[in-house]
């Protein structure tokens, strides 16, 4: 049995696209992992996207994991909310060309429906920015959560290409 899978990759160059969401509690915060922790983005890569079927890195060896988040220019944010963790990003910052890649970002499922999504990509992007970036991109597609593409868009962000998968 074959299926399509439609992929976005959107792309915002300047704040003054940008349609920010402010925190939707005194207790929601962003904050860089720091130092890094492999078993960290290990889970939220396991428990985000179990539901949309992030497989590739399933097979990873803690090695795998280690050696990824060692890359200096992967930057990993964590989403609170009264200082339990709620969700992440994982951004790609490339210096030569200034351009970040939010490479993965989610929320755990116990957290949907408390308005954390737009502000978590809101952060992303304006940490994005605040890092030197000119151009932050990302890609969403057809398994990702329903209102994936809706926050991008919403957040200011633009179409740039399309494609689909059949698998």
């Amino acid at each position: 049995m074959t299926e399509k899978i439609f992929r976005n990759y959107l792309e915002i160059k300047s704040l003054e696209d940008f349609k920010e969401v402010e925190a939707p509690s005194q207790y929601s915060f962003v904050e860089l992992l720091n130092p890094k922790d492999f078993q960290l983005n290990k889970f939220f890569y396991k428990n985000v996207g179990k539901n949309h079927r992030w497989i590739d890195r399933l097979i990873w060896t803690d090695l795998n994991w280690i050696e990824y988040v060692s890359n200096k220019k992967l930057f990993t944010y964590v989403l609170k909310e009264k200082n339990e963790i709620a969700g992440y990003y994982e951004l790609l910052f490339y210096e030569n060309n200034k351009e970040a890649e939010i490479a993965y970002f989610g929320i755990l499922e116990e957290y949907f429906g408390k308005k954390l999504g737009g502000y978590l990509l809101s952060e992303a992007i304006k940490n994005s920015f605040n890092q030197g970036a000119k151009r932050v991109w990302v890609h969403t597609c057809s398994l990702d959560h329903e209102n994936a593409l809706k926050n991008y868009l919403a957040r200011g962000m633009k179409v740039f290409k399309t494609e689909t998968l059949i698998r």
